[in-house]
């Protein structure tokens, strides 16, 4: 109907545009895979969490995903390329498919944060996360690996943050070695988190990468840092250092923890957590803050050649010494109570011994007398009475 005159012209309403707009902008380039749930957006996230079935990484995640969170899946092992395909059985097939991601492109240029905790991953491959080039963020904690490849993060050129806290508890020294031979391409990470590891000590990679920010060493078995461990951390030309959390840990506060405590009072800055430290030992130390320990009062005892840890006597030995004493002179007052108590008592028992040893030694006072009177001699025999014929003459 046409309007009337003087009547201002409607305009049609756009809003069924601007929803087909918006549609188009947040519609994901590729279907959300089954078993996970997508979330569109500027940065499309995908969480995958189905459980025991899921024993590999979906295969059709949208070439466009930034951030992949797979949790409480059973994958086991990631064999090499897992994100780009390689998913095979045998070692050739899964070489001929990495070596055919490496050549062909890549599937996910844009992922940028994996997420892989609670997966129950036993083994990382060779060249697992090949394919990724985008990746700065990776999490593998909470899994119990057993072995990871040298190789492993050698397909991640972008890397800045790698979480692996409690993952390294069953995989013995080799794991360790394993891991110091992965991290060591790992030149822009910046985040490395080792938590929760029992470990005795800390990877030499680590300590030795060119831009690494903070690392994460807490509710390790860490008993201290060596002086080569404390050089290794710092950088030429006035860089500042990595900063590192070291809170418990069962430290040896004794000859070998010098150089640490040293270290700490010319930068403790570098240690966010260094009010938390404290001593697992010698027994004297036991709870102690490690910074209110002072370096001159540490000294190491060669008697043995082995450099045991010892501490000087200070005021705590003093008055271990004093409650001793007071402890001793308390049971000698509470014998002495004992005494004047039953004093009675000990005099009868006193008495009736000193007539039982008197009775005694009557006795044997009588059985002398008899024995030394001679009219109590026993007789001579027979043959010594009678006279031979000679004695007659």
């Amino acid at each position: 109907m046409a309007p009337r005159a003087g009547q201002p012209r409607l305009r049609r309403p756009m809003l069924p545009g601007l929803l087909l707009v918006a549609a188009a902008l947040s519609r994901p380039a590729a279907p959300c895979p089954f078993q996970c749930y997508c979330f569109g957006g500027p940065k499309l996230l995908l969480r995958c969490a189905s459980g025991a079935e899921l024993r590999q990484p979906p295969r059709d995640v949208p070439p466009d995903a930034r951030n992949l969170t797979i949790v409480g899946a059973n994958l086991t092992v990631l064999r090499a390329a897992a994100f780009a395909g390689g998913d095979a059985d045998t070692a050739g097939d899964r070489q001929q498919e990495g070596a055919a991601a490496a050549a062909t492109g890549v599937r996910l240029p844009l992922l940028t944060a994996l997420r892989l905790t609670h997966n129950n991953i036993e083994v990382v491959e060779d060249g697992a996360f090949d394919g990724l080039p985008s990746l700065t963020a990776l999490d593998l904690s909470h899994n119990p690996l057993r072995a990871l490849g040298g190789g492993a993060f050698r397909g991640l050129p972008t890397l800045r943050s790698l979480q692996l806290n409690q993952a390294l508890g069953r995989g013995g020294p080799g794991l360790l070695d394993s891991l110091d031979a992965a991290l060591a391409p790992l030149a822009e990470l910046r985040l490395l988190g080792l938590a929760g590891n029992a470990l005795s000590r800390l990877p030499p990679a680590a300590l030795h990468l060119p831009r690494l920010e903070q690392l994460d060493a807490r509710h390790n078995a860490l008993p201290g840092l060596g002086p080569d461990e404390l050089r290794a951390l710092e950088r030429d030309a006035g860089l500042p250092g990595p900063r590192l959390l070291l809170a418990d840990n069962p430290l040896r506060c004794g000859c070998a923890v010098r150089p640490l405590l040293a270290w700490l009072h010319n930068a403790t800055e570098r240690v966010p957590d260094a009010r938390r430290l404290r001593c697992a030992g010698p027994r004297a130390l036991h709870d102690r803050p490690l910074l209110d320990l002072e370096e001159a009062r540490l000294r190491c005892g060669h008697a043995d050649g082995r450099g045991e840890e010892e501490e000087a006597a200070g005021p705590e030995l003093e008055a271990s010494y004093v409650f001793f004493g007071l402890v001793l002179a308390l049971i000698g007052l509470i014998f002495l109570m004992v005494l004047y108590l039953n004093r009675r008592g000990i005099q009868r028992w006193m008495r009736n011994l000193r007539e039982a040893c008197r009775d005694q030694m009557e006795g044997y006072h009588y059985r002398y007398e008899q024995d030394a009177d001679p009219r109590r001699a026993p007789t001579a025999p027979a043959a010594s009475r009678t006279a031979s014929p000679a004695s007659g003459l």
